[in-house]
């Protein structure tokens, strides 16, 4: 017998970008199943997404509200109108997805059209608003998003990229309300105007301003990135770690798993920020159909540590009081050369750029120059992994390139330098050290994007380099659990063959 298919048309959209991602209905769900279920009863729980594209949320809302209204609505229609009309409210980001929104939420594209599902609206908008909004340029730079101004300083028929909700200094302003509950999926980067499309990331914006509302929930599903800080997310990495009021973190370490056919480098999040919530986090980890579940701080130490199997291993290194690498590890610069500098033919010293290595002067070098003489030991800033991504079986590599570098021999910024020495025996031993799935697994607890950068060592004791280390010796030294030593064989994979010492 012959079955038909009747597919959710919102399951089939492609996303717009990377940055810009429609969500699943079956994520949106889930999104939902973190609220409280007496919410939908509450015929005076008021709902705002301030960054609509398909209007997938609001539209899932609307479902669970007709269903827990019923006794107090039990006229359809008379339901519809309710909710519609005093409880659902939308900011689109475009006026295209504000077209797609009205029509998820109405069946019409109008409020107040032929087609549309409730009676009570006059206006088109109904209660999804969209208005086109300007930057507000400063030294060519949108002072509210940081966008680069002759990327987005564009005609009137063109779509600026400038989001509401993030380009006005009330956003209370745009409903005149209170909002019980907010939630969305915000545009996640915008263009800074620098090389090779260069983008800062936008989401956390979204975040912070709904806060400011101060709503009883928050929901929002944004990159995984800012677990490690980085580019203008320090502060907000930081904001999150200390914010007690997080109560639930489901985090995908591959977007894919969330997101089918959309690769977003360190994977992707949604958090519940609960008003009335102060105390741990509950964090569950999925990857594929496997999924951990700890109830912890989100801040350890300064930090956050993205495994939970992952923090007793950390805490038995902590106890050994070990400096660790944060503190050695050099600048995104450390020879003062950009990436695009080359060998300049001539020179009584050596570069390392990524064509290879070349002649080049001394005098060109610009910071470093203590280190120029030593034995140094260097790894790309670009990770193995694509994407931040593990590969199939859920294991990362960590380090691409790894080289050490002898005296009178610098690299550009496409490497950073982990340390140096005066003997060679010492850089081979770290080359080594840096190689173990011991090391690899620590770096790779706070690295949640392809750059690596100082901070991503702040885990990785400093050890004595005039003798070689293995991970035998490691595990014995800090005394790893046989299940411990099996949760890092777990995460990381094979590295290479060690360089040999014989000096």
């Amino acid at each position: 017998m012959y079955e038909s298919h009747n597919p959710d048309v919102l399951s089939c959209l492609a996303s717009l970008s990377n940055d810009e991602v429609f969500t699943p209905p079956s994520v949106a769900n889930q999104m939902l199943d973190l609220l409280p279920k007496e919410i939908w009863k509450n015929p005076d729980a008021k709902f705002l997404d301030p960054c609509c594209k398909s209007g997938i949320f609001l539209r899932e809302i609307v479902k669970r509200l007709l269903v827990g209204l019923e006794d107090q609505y039990p006229v359809l229609q008379d339901r519809i109108n309710h909710i519609l009309h005093d409880q659902v409210y939308g900011i689109a980001i475009t006026e295209l997805t504000s077209f797609l929104s009205r029509r998820s939420l109405y069946c019409s594209k109008h409020a107040n059209g032929e087609y549309s599902i409730c009676d009570n609206f006059r206006t088109d908008d109904g209660n999804v608003a969209y208005s086109p909004i300007k930057h507000k340029w400063l030294f060519n730079k949108c002072e509210y998003c940081g966008a680069n101004r002759g990327t987005y300083d564009r005609s009137e028929d063109l779509e600026s990229h400038a989001y509401q909700f993030i380009h006005i200094v009330k956003p209370e302003e745009i409903f005149k309300m209170q909002f019980d509950v907010i939630i969305g999926n915000p545009p996640y980067q915008i263009s800074d105007g620098g090389q090779k499309a260069s983008a800062i990331p936008l989401y956390h914006k979204f975040v912070q301003q709904a806060k400011k509302l101060n709503p009883r929930f928050l929901t929002m599903i944004i990159p995984a990135r800012w677990y490690s800080g980085g580019r203008g997310l320090d502060k907000f990495r930081d904001e999150m770690i200390n914010d007690t009021h997080i109560r639930k973190l489901v985090d995908y370490t591959d977007s894919n798993d969330c997101f089918p056919g959309v690769d977003i480098a360190g994977g992707i999040c949604y958090f519940l920020w609960d008003r009335d919530h102060e105390g741990p986090c509950d964090i569950t980890n999925k990857f594929g159909v496997d999924s951990f579940m700890t109830t912890r701080n989100l801040n350890f130490e300064g930090v956050f540590i993205r495994y939970g199997q992952a923090l007793p291993i950390i805490e038995k290194i902590r106890e050994k009081r070990y400096s660790c690498y944060d503190s050695r590890v050099s600048s995104q610069k450390p020879f003062g050369l950009r990436t695009y500098v080359t060998p300049t033919g001539d020179g009584d010293i050596k570069l390392r750029y990524s064509g290879g290595i070349g002649n080049f002067r001394r005098e060109e070098v610009t910071a470093g120059k203590e280190w120029i003489d030593k034995w140094k030991v260097t790894t790309s800033y670009l990770t193995y992994d694509h994407a931040g991504r593990p590969d199939k079986d859920g294991k990362r590599r960590i380090f691409s390139t790894m080289d050490i570098l002898p005296p009178s021999t610098v690299c550009t910024e496409t490497y950073i330098v982990i340390d140096v020495f005066d003997t060679e025996k010492e850089a081979v031993n770290l080359y080594n050290y840096l190689q173990t799935k011991f090391v690899r697994f620590l770096v790779s607890q706070l690295t949640s994007t392809q750059h690596l950068s100082k901070s991503n060592f702040a885990l990785v004791p400093i050890m004595d380099f005039k003798r070689s280390w293995s991970d035998t010796d490691l595990y014995a030294l800090f005394n790893l659990s046989t299940d411990e030593i099996g949760f890092i064989n777990s995460m990381i994979r094979d590295m290479g063959v060690s360089v040999s010492n014989e000096s």
